[in-house]
């Protein structure tokens, strides 16, 4: 169909014609923190340029809470060790990064560890707030020899993918305080692949089947729907036409249609002799 924008001649056919996939089906095997969805049909390498760039965007663009900096008590760097504590320094920094966090608001957040025991300390022994959640609390953050005292305090942020150390903004660095590298992607990993689909009895059409791995802070349904809009939005500066307008017209045109049925006489319906009979009587 042809339709009038402006001075510009708009074909609508590049894209009314094409297949559309009628719905998102969810595996009843899908949980919190995985997912797998078939989406079909698709035009023939459709499946492909979606799952590509729906795999890149959940990798990349996704939201998420991480701990930007620590501040251990009795340690001035990270480059030293502390009597008692199996693990040195560094090696606890890189447990601390492990930990994912569950974050309700955008301001940043001080949460708090204090213990006074022999053992495995871990993620559990972190007190959270109204606004933060710990969700691997089994993640183990040091080892203590002898009961001791151990203290911590923790700056968790809201950010996206991979921030390093040197790039985060507006941390105080200053003497015990140990900026970290973060990593805020609540998203552990994506896997696509696709098969083929069929329409009537064309089968040369895409099926694309969608898994998603999370940490639980987004679940795996609203993390693809997040990155479905972020696609959106960065690919609407591309059209140079209104879109509503267009829509519009081919409503218009639609609702003109009429059924050619409305044209054919009586007899060349093919009705039973009893309607037949109805309708004349009825002229």
């Amino acid at each position: 169909m042809l339709i009038q924008d402006g001075d510009k001649l708009i074909n609508t056919r590049n894209w009314a014609e094409l297949v559309k996939p009628e719905q998102l089906v969810r595996d009843p095997k899908s949980n919190e923190l995985y997912g797998k969805f078939i989406c079909e049909p698709l035009e023939r390498g459709f499946g492909t340029t979606i799952g590509n760039s729906l795999r890149r965007v959940l990798l990349s663009s996704m939201q998420g809470a991480a701990a930007v900096a620590v501040k251990i008590e009795g340690v001035q760097h990270e480059f030293t060790t502390i009597e008692g504590v199996m693990e040195d320094v560094t090696e606890i920094v890189l447990n601390i990064k492990q930990i994912r966090f569950a974050m309700t608001t955008d301001e940043p957040q001080f949460l708090t560890l204090k213990v006074n025991k022999q053992g495995v300390v871990t993620a559990a022994d972190i007190q959270e707030n109204q606004n933060v959640k710990v969700l691997n609390p089994e993640q183990i953050i040091a080892t203590l020899s002898e009961k001791m005292d151990m203290e911590m305090t923790f700056e968790i942020r809201m950010g996206k993918g991979y921030v390093p150390a040197d790039m985060h903004e507006g941390l105080v660095n200053e003497i015990g305080h140990i900026i970290l590298d973060s990593s805020f992607s609540p998203i552990r990993k994506v896997a696509y692949s696709v098969e083929q689909a069929r329409v009537g009895q064309m089968t040369n059409y895409d099926k694309l089947i969608l898994e998603v791995f999370t940490d639980g802070s987004v679940t795996p349904e609203d993390a693809i729907a997040y990155s479905a809009k972020i696609l959106k939005d960065q690919l609407s500066v591309f059209i140079n036409f209104d879109e509503m307008g267009s829509e519009q017209e081919e409503s218009k045109e639609s609702d003109l249609d009429l059924n050619p049925n409305l044209f054919k006489s009586i007899d060349e319906l093919e009705l039973s002799v009893r309607a037949t009979n109805c309708l004349k009587a009825a002229n």
